[in-house]
């Protein structure tokens, strides 16, 4: 073809009448009210709606054809998580006690439970046992009264069953029970109607409750006289198998005679039958009630006659306040506290394996031996829907399908603990502890080739009968204790002092699970195994490491080779035509392949989605990562990368429950990135000598000329071909490519887009059965961008080769300017091969930052897990290639694919041979994609404001006269308002048009500017990210109209907690000099402090001074990621406030340390509301497919505001693929959020804030509409006091000073109050106009109200992408609030209604003990006369959390965090729960004996506490754990001594504590900034992950410890200057005297020698100290931080201390 006719082909695709129209031309936008009112229309009472505007569909409420809460059920409607545990007695000794503790320690689990929308009925509650035997057979009337039950044999089979409450379908499904177990030879014996109390019930519960039997089935007599030489245990095994199988087959008989609710009226019934258990050798009892309430409505439970060896219990958290019966837990087989992040993957994949290949011709035989071994260990027997009900399925819970697969695999003779290996595996990769264990290693590799991790955060208990135990998460992030008593028991839980009156002295062992590991109890011998013992034991039963060496392909990462592919001229054609942007190789290729990193940004994503955009954008732009916030975290691929792993494999899987040496034949690829090298190594593997992995090519690129309609029929035939070739040629590698031979290839075809391609593919084979059979590479030109990988992999891609990005890397590289920027010195010097792996690090290492922020660790569980929503993407589309895939306002289909692609060709877009500048991240004045926040923009609105940027302190701002403020113009703020009507598309809410229900009134009626500007919030900016002067100016302009301004992360000035009172008449503060235009009454404090995952500048006196906390879980721009804050700005100011070093970049932890999970959030906000009880607490969320279901688990865990953040907010600095392709808009999170908090009853209980580009009144209004009540206002704020939009945050070169910390730029800040107030009155005065045209009075009115929204229809027709989106089919989900505003009001116990921001949630019973602590007079007056001391005591339980905040704020409130003289000690005896000693300040000394929890010190902030186990202990303290994870988190000052042991990220975020302790786990002194941490004892690895600040010395008796250390930052070295000695012997004297610690007494008695078995850790910042490195200057050396003036204590160099400094740091 020639260039001409390529060209008309090409406009043929693109341009007729119902193209893809990409244009700059905006067509003029439906009215609004400032065009009305520039045209002259009069907005007067007379004028309707009707008359201005065409009336199409509104929103209105149509919740039941809604797509809202589409989805699977694990991520729309029901989260949860929990408290588990289990008691077992290895001495074989069943009793009532087992049971009566268990039942106890779930009681003192509550907590970690919550209750349903009626504040009684429990989400969840029950126990596992075995079966009571004794109980059953004695009961008058039993069916089972003449069973032998001595005889294991003879036992029977009981059944546990809710049934319906409606008698006729009860009895039918009774009827379809009996006939099933008869038709399997299971004798049946009879029904038992289980005694229960309905009375105890809560209401919701009782609506609910089922009708509870019992059944019983005698073996199968072929089973009893079957081969003789199996054994008991095989027999009863046999037997299992039949009852498993049987139970499964209830279902499908069920719903084939019409018995099941769900297929009729009420899908998500709650009265359908559901068997509970049905097993020979265990029974559970559960149910929708609260932990006490379980042995009261199940009489059984009264029952002494109920004996045990060992009970599992679990309390259960849900989001939903309609839980139901069933999910409650334990399920058959485990109890999940956790959630499984990778769930849409895992079903897809167990469904995968289960796709049938052939229907048995007969019915399957449920009782042979051989029959039922053979059917459980063969992947394709089990998805055969018309015998056997599914595995799985995502229409259940997490929990449910995990145990799905985990019973299925203890059925296929894997042992319960080998099956937890095989489905949640450690991080086994580089692990010491396992040095000793090759075995376990071998394992891991083999079965991690077979089975993808089922990942997420999980503390799982189990037991088969046979055994019981628990497992932890590889990442630790669950709590797990233990304690081994005298008699043989143990006692596992979540929290530890959950099972009271245990003698300290009968107690031999006390432990926790680290992160993997394990612990077992064999009912059957009665042996306790400890992780390593388990573990070897289950790896030793085959030769695993014999297995992988023999038939393990391995890919190793080779030289890339220099080779071009293509010239420049073709290569430059071949990007052009794949949608590469010359900003993508300045930018993204340019970053990674000169440094290895993604590339840094600032300011949001201000760009117009993809499926608006008037640019042609690759399909992966539709595509938005999903992210963990609350339910379950996110984990942190910098500082915790040793639990992660980009490795994949090819090839064919065999079955995962039938283990055999076949198993290991895989071809191992330890990067999914592949170069042309190692290509060449996978197609070696095709000879039958070096493996025989049969591979073929397929080309995805099909004919211009074949138009439009070739994409979806190309991808029919890919398919189809796809299929043939591994179902008839058994090939094993499929490469789908769209590598064009050369430019005539180029000029004459287009191409699939490849995530079309390798989705259709995937869930083509997985359809058809034979995914399994075949790895999967995709060989592409059109991924270069970390998210573009992502996409693939998360689609099913096995590996990529991306032969474009390192054809574009070696252009770079060879470049002329490349090769000039690297002699001089501006870019790195590298090789050609060096560059293109720079380029393939940075992929990788934003692959793990992707898999991170969901929580994932593994690739190979992200693979096919589809964790995406499509924003923009047809249902065609998604249906053939992304099934499964939420898209809920529909959007482009195979022909706009077609054509959007072809746009991107050089001849379309008239590039004449040159790549476009498209401008998706930074603006293009001419050409490029539009953004909403331009400096044009900024020009416009300072205008209206009264702002001239030139005018500051660095010029003459102090000779104008107000300061330069010129007079607000509203002529110019109508200018900005159409600047934005005119623009083209950007946001859902362009689509959007108002569609009142009333006719207009008088602006006179209207709500004053006043009340509605007190709605009004700045977004979370911190100072930092913003100079000093800019976020001064910020809270005091919010500060004057009565709004709230934010905090963010970086903590606040002390000074900014008084009002300012010294201002001149020219409005200048000698206490702020830095800021103009000041006034007497001003305040420049926060109304809201922000508390996030970095802790920083959080102090007991910046939490007093707040009136409102929030907890930041997620920030729109990056959620799942923690703030940064580039070193540049890390001042000596920003650094003091911060508690951190100057110069050092700050990356925050994701939040995962204390908020990795609802009931973690929860104990975190029961903190907040203990220190500052008037303070309400916020929580921000980030806008995501499911916030609805997290955000009522939000309020049920009492937060008092929820914030739902938009993609687009802005930050100081992000990785570039976080600002464009996390999170969803905010119209869509926030009609969710509100949806569901109405739906389930908690609206009333929560005031719902969103922000996210937020400009204008009729945004305002807009949000008003879909739910919120309150507005955050952000990057618009900083443009009103000064920014230009220079993008450079991140840079710390702010032209105008509103980003810089540098003194000369922030001199040039232009900014006052002044400003930013006029800009909020001009967005509340258009508001008031806007409600005046749709005829409200009040703003609250519009609250709720979606359906006074419609769709635009002028809108919608701009880009013709949007002509496959419909809105309503979405927006109708929002509920009908017209009539009933009972929402907007706090609804008060008895009924009464209140302004929702009169009153705050408080704690209740867990703050006891922390209010009569508080209220002891002699600890008052201590507090009121600032002098004197006390002594006070108390027993504590694990149920009296945060206790001492509450003290510590009163003292905080009082007296600041240093002005406090008194001294107040107190001496607690128990168990304490969570949060022991939070935010603990000098004057305090707090001193435990007994044990604590988690977050024990969490924000000390000066003081002391000491921990220490009681007197009469049995163990040894040195080898127990004594306190839990996350201890000191946050710290800024005090001391520290625990005598044990400590648990995972002991000292995380510690920037000031002085601490001892003797051991603790995994992360030791991760983030720390400050202070000196001691060990004494074994650590766990990670040591100094992120460590910037502060010293550790670790005791290693072993010669271990260097094996544990994360060298990245650190350096390690022995003890090697006097003042480090002088200090590290300080502290463990003072840890004697404080604890009698034998281990600190052997180490000081034997000092001489002692002292070199101790490793000094610490980072740069610390070298130059005189601890770490030897110095002659005579100075101070820090041997304390605790003392009653809050300053540190110290000795003097060369001398002892005077008799004052020795009492000093006595106190």
């Amino acid at each position: 073809m020639t260039v001409k006719s390529i060209v008309s082909v090409v406009a043929a695709m693109a341009l007729v009448p119902t193209a893809i129209a990409f244009t700059t031309n905006s067509i003029a936008p439906t009215p609004t009210l400032s065009s009305l009112r520039s045209n002259g229309v009069q907005l007067s009472s007379t004028t309707s709606q009707d008359e201005i505007i065409k009336t199409d569909a509104s929103f209105a409420s149509n919740p039941k054809e809604s797509n809202m809460f589409d989805g699977p059920m694990a991520l729309m409607k029901e989260r949860d998580a929990c408290g588990v545990g289990f008691i077992a007695n290895t001495k074989q000794a069943a009793s009532h006690k087992i049971l009566k503790q268990g039942l106890c320690a779930l009681t003192c689990m509550e907590h970690r439970g919550a209750c349903g929308g009626d504040f009684i009925s429990g989400d969840g509650a029950g126990i596992m046992t075995q079966i009571p035997w004794e109980l059953l057979v004695s009961e008058e009337n039993s069916p089972i009264t003449n069973v032998n039950v001595d005889d294991k044999l003879q036992r029977p089979g009981v059944g546990m069953i809710f049934l319906p409450q409606e008698e006729e379908r009860r009895k039918a499904t009774q009827e379809v029970i009996e006939e099933v177990c008869q038709a399997n030879e299971l004798g049946f014996l009879g029904w038992r109607e289980v005694p229960v109390d309905p009375e105890v019930l809560g209401p919701l519960a009782k609506a609910a409750v089922p009708t509870m039997y019992q059944f019983f089935v005698e073996p199968p007599a072929r089973l009893l006289s079957d081969d003789e030489n199996k054994d008991e245990t095989d027999r009863k095994d046999a037997f299992e198998r039949t009852l498993y199988l049987v139970r499964r087959r209830f279902g499908v008989e069920l719903k084939n005679r019409g018995l099941l609710m769900s297929q009729q009226d009420d899908p998500e019934s709650d009265v359908d039958a559901y068997v509970a258990s049905f097993s020979s050798r265990t029974i559970v009892y559960k149910g929708m009630v609260q932990s006490e309430v379980l042995p009261l409505y199940w009489k059984d439970l009264q029952n002494d006659m109920y004996k045990t060896q060992f009970v599992l219990y679990h309390r259960r958290f849900s989001t939903n306040t309609n839980p139901k019966w069933q999910l409650a837990q334990p399920m058959r087989q485990v109890g999940h506290n956790g959630e499984i992040n990778t769930l849409v993957g895992n079903v897809n994949w167990v469904k995968a394996r289960e796709a049938s290949k052939g229907l048995p011709s007969e019915k399957m035989d449920l009782v042979d031996y051989e029959s039922t071994d053979n059917i459980v260990q063969l992947c394709d027997t089990q998805d055969i829907p018309a015998y056997l009900e599914p595995v799985v399925d995502l229409s259940r819970s997490d929990s449910a399908n995990l145990d799905g697969v985990f019973e299925l695999m203890t059925m296929s003779r894997h042992r319960a603990p080998c099956a937890l290996m095989a489905m949640v595996p450690t991080a086994y990769q580089n692990n010491p502890d396992l040095n000793a264990n090759p075995e376990i290693v071998d394992f891991y590799k083999f079965h991690g080739g077979l089975l993808e991790a089922w990942d997420g955060p999980a503390l799982l208990v189990y037991s088969d009968g046979k055994s019981i135990g628990a497992s932890l998460d590889r990442n630790g992030l669950r709590p797990a204790r233990y304690s081994i008593d005298k008699e043989g028991t143990v006692y596992m839980m979540s929290e530890t002092g959950v099972v009271p009156n245990l003698a300290e002295e009968d107690i031999v062992q006390k432990g926790r699970l680290g992160p993997g590991q394990m612990i077992n109890v064999d009912l059957t011998t009665g042996e306790f195994k400890d992780n390593i013992r388990i573990k070897s034991e289950i790896a030793s039963r085959h030769p695993y490491g014999e297995w992988i060496e023999r038939q393990r392909k391995d890919i190793e990462k080779t030289e890339f080779p220099d080779d071009r592919l293509y010239d420049d001229k073709t290569a430059t054609f071949a990007q052009a035509t794949f949608g590469w942007s010359l900003e993508d190789i300045g930018m993204q290729i340019a970053d990674m392949a000169g440094s290895a990193k993604e590339t840094t940004y600032s300011m949001g994503d201000d760009a117009p989605l993809s499926a608006l955009s008037e640019r042609p954008h690759p399909l992966f732009n539709y595509f938005k990562q999903r992210f963990a916030q609350v339910t379950n975290p996110p984990i942190d691929p910098l500082r915790e990368g040793v639990v992660m792993s980009l490795a994949m494999t090819l090839g064919k899987k065999e079955s995962i429950y039938k283990v055999s040496e076949r198993g290991a034949r895989l071809i191992h690829l330890s990067s999914p990135l592949i170069n042309a090298a190692e290509m060449e190594d996978i197609a070696e593997l095709a000879k039958p000598e070096n493996g025989g992995f049969l591979q073929e090519t397929l080309s995805t690129r099909y004919a211009l000329e074949d138009g439009p309609a070739g994409l979806k029929k190309t991808l029919d035939e890919l398919c189809d071909k796809a299929v043939e070739l591994v179902r008839d040629q058994n090939v094993e590698v499929l490469i789908l490519s769209d590598k064009a031979a050369d430019q005539a290839s180029l000029d004459e075809t287009t191409y699939i887009p490849p995530l079309a391609a390798i989705g259709a593919v995937h869930h083509r084979l997985i359809k058809e059965g034979l995914r399994m059979d075949v790895g999967l590479v995709v060989e592409t030109g059109g991924a270069w961008s970390t998210h573009h990988f992502a996409c693939l992999v998360g689609y099913g891609a096995n590996a990529v080769h991306p032969y474009m990005a390192f054809e574009t890397v070696k252009q770079w590289h060879q470049s002329t300017t490349t090769q000039k920027k690297m002699k001089a010195g501006k870019v790195k010097e590298s090789t050609l091969s060096e560059a293109q792996e720079n380029y393939r690090k940075a992929v990788e290492n934003g692959l793990l930052k992707i898999l991170s922020k969901m929580g994932i660790s593994l690739l190979t569980s992200y693979q096919g897990a589809q964790i995406f929503e499509a924003l923009g993407v047809g249902k065609d589309v998604v249906d053939t290639c992304f099934k499964g895939t939420t898209s809920r306002i529909g959007g482009v289909g195979f022909e706009d694919l077609a054509k959007e692609t072809v746009m991107m060709r050089p001849e379309v877009a008239d590039m004449k041979m040159k790549l476009v500048n498209y401008g998706f991240y930074k603006p293009v004045p001419a050409l490029g994609e539009y953004h909403i926040n331009s400096s044009d923009l900024a020009k416009l609105l300072h205008n209206a404001i009264g702002l001239d940027k030139k005018v500051s302190a660095a010029s003459n701002r102090d000779e104008l006269e107000n300061d330069g403020v010129k007079p607000a113009s509203a002529a110019d703020y109508e200018i900005f308002q159409k600047s934005l009507e005119s623009a083209p598309l950007a946001n859902i809410r362009d689509l959007f048009d108002f569609n009142s229900d009333k006719e207009s009134i008088p602006i006179e009626e209207v709500e004053d500017a006043a009340s509605i500007m007190r709605r009004f919030c700045t977004g979370a900016m911190s100072l930092g990210a913003l100079s000093r002067e800019a976020h001064e100016t910020l809270a005091i302009a919010v500060n004057r109209i009565g709004g709230k301004s934010n905090s963010g992360e970086g903590g606040e000035d002390v000074i900014r907690g008084f009002e300012i009172q010294d201002v001149d008449e020219r409005g200048r503060s000698p206490t702020f000099p830095h800021l103009a235009g000041l006034k007497n009454g001003d305040s420049a404090n926060s109304f809201i402090h922000q508390v996030a995952s970095g802790r920083f500048g959080v102090t007991p006196e910046f939490l007093v001074t707040a009136k409102q906390l929030e907890i930041k879980m997620a920030q729109g721009a990056k959620p799942g990621e923690g703030g940064q804050l580039p070193g540049a700005k890390v001042s000596d100011y920003i650094a003091g406030l911060r508690a951190s070093k100057p110069g050092v970049t700050l990356i925050s932890p994701p939040p995962h340390h204390d908020i990795y999970s609802i009931e973690d959030l929860a104990q975190l906000i029961h903190d907040l509301h203990a220190v500052n009880e008037k303070a309400g607490v916020s929580v921000k969320l980030v806008s995501s497919i499911g916030i609805g279901t997290v955000a009522c688990g939000v309020a049920k865990a009492d937060a008092d505001v929820i914030q739902i953040s938009g993609n687009d907010g802005g930050t100081g600095a992000s990785p570039l693929s976080s600002i464009k392709h996390a999170g969803c808009p905010w119209e869509l999170g926030l009609a969710e959020a509100h949806a569901a908090l109405y739906n389930n009853g908690l609206r009333d209980r929560v005031t719902i804030r969103v922000d996210g580009g937020i400009r204008t009144g009729r945004d305002v209004a807009i949000a008003a509409m879909l739910g919120a009540e309150e507005f955050g206002f952000g990057t618009i704020a900083m443009i009103a006091e000064g920014c230009i939009m220079a993008r450079v945050c991140h840079l710390n070169t702010c032209p105008v000073g509103v980003t810089s910390q540098k003194e000369e730029l922030r001199k040039k800040f232009p900014g006052t109050p002044e400003h930013v107030v006029n800009f909020f009155e001009f967005v509340a005065e258009e508001t008031r106009q806007l409600m005046a045209h749709m005829g409200y009075k009040r703003f609250e009115d519009l609250i709720g109200r979606s359906d006074l929204l419609k769709e635009n229809d002028k809108q919608m027709d701009r880009v013709a992408k949007t002509s496959g989106m419909k809105l309503s089919n979405y927006f109708a989900g929002v509920p009908d609030s017209s009539e009933d505003r009972s929402f907007l009001r706090a609804t008060l116990e008895g009924g009464q209604q209140v302004m929702k921001e009169e009153i705050v949630h408080s704690n209740g019973f867990s703050s006891d003990l922390d209010r009569d602590l508080s209220n002891h007079p002699d600890v008052k007056k201590v507090i009121a006369d600032n002098s004197g001391e006390t002594v006070v005591s108390f027993s504590i339980k694990n149920t009296d959390r945060s206790t001492c905040a509450m003290l510590a704020g009163d003292i905080a409130r009082a007296h600041g965090n240093k002005r406090f003289r008194g001294k107040i000690f107190v001496e607690f005896n128990g168990s304490a729960g969570q949060s022991f000693g939070a935010f603990v300040l000098p004057g305090l000394s707090v001193r435990l004996t007994g044990e604590g929890n988690d977050y024990v010190g969490k924000g000390m902030h000066g003081g002391e506490i000491v921990v220490v186990p009681d007197i009469n202990a049995g163990f040894v303290a040195a080898e127990s754990s004594i306190v839990g994870n996350a201890c000191l988190y946050g710290a800024t000052g005090g001391d520290f001594h625990a005598n044990g042991r400590a648990g995972e990220r002991f000292g995380v975020r510690n920037s000031g504590a002085f601490a001892v302790a003797e051991g603790a786990g995994d992360h030791c002194c991760e983030y720390m900034t400050g202070g000196v941490v001691v060990m004494l004892g074994k650590v766990g690895r990670n040591v100094g992950a992120g460590m910037t600040g502060g010293v550790g010395y670790f005791y290693d008796a072993d010669g271990s410890f260097q094996d544990m250390v994360n060298p990245e930052i650190v350096k390690v070295q022995r003890v090697v200057t006097d003042l480090g000695e002088i200090q590290l012997k300080t502290l463990i004297e003072r840890h004697y005297e404080l604890t009698g610690s034998e281990r600190a007494d052997e180490i000081l008695n034997n000092w001489e020698e002692e002292k070199g078995k101790f490793w000094q850790v610490y980072p740069p910042s610390e070298k130059s100290t005189p601890v770490v490195t030897p110095q002659a200057e005579i100075i101070d050396l820090r041997v304390s931080a605790s003392a009653p003036d809050g300053e540190m204590c110290f000795l003097p160099l060369g001398k002892v201390m005077t008799p004052e400094q020795a009492q000093r740091c006595a106190d």
